[in-house]
């Protein structure tokens, strides 16, 4: 139980954090993003669902880099890319998010649409729209999104 609620701090943080920073980092190699597996979520077949992983802090992101991940190098995805092309992109993919994930690879998963609607809502909050290539800023995404969900 503890652990969730800490995780769900991390989660809301990581939203807060890149809201107001607008940038989101991963980790990358030659091959691509640092993923991981689900240990909540399966696929039909009883494999789990593919996460990609990401950070609000370049400290938080290179900590991860070690292991398997050792030969990754942080990057910076600007906030509107990462929720135009990343969150709408790994929704269609059938991907989650693995958000804030530790040295022991144990953080928040989350649904992509789901994590950009909570970004959309906090950036609101704070008074922020984006200047968005694909849609007329935050509300038109928003609207969109749910209208995709139900």
């Amino acid at each position: 139980m503890q652990n969730t609620i800490t995780l769900k701090e991390r989660y809301l943080k990581f939203v807060k954090t890149i809201s107001d920073s607008e940038i989101v980092y991963g980790l990358k190699n030659k091959k691509g993003f640092a993923t991981s597996s689900s240990t909540q979520y399966v696929e039909e077949d009883g494999s789990p669902i593919g996460i990609l992983c990401f950070w609000s802090e370049k400290v938080r992101a290179k900590s991860c880099a070690k292991e398997e991940w050792k030969k990754y190098k942080t990057v910076e995805i600007p906030l509107p890319e990462f929720i135009e092309n990343w969150c709408i992109g790994m929704a269609n993919d059938g991907l989650l998010t693995g958000i804030q994930f530790d040295q022991n690879l144990f953080g928040y998963e989350a649904e992509p649409l789901e994590l950009l609607l909570d970004i959309t809502t906090e950036l609101r909050l704070l008074g922020k729209d984006l200047s968005l290539r694909k849609f007329k800023g935050i509300d038109d995404i928003e609207n969109q999104v749910k209208e995709a969900i139900e």
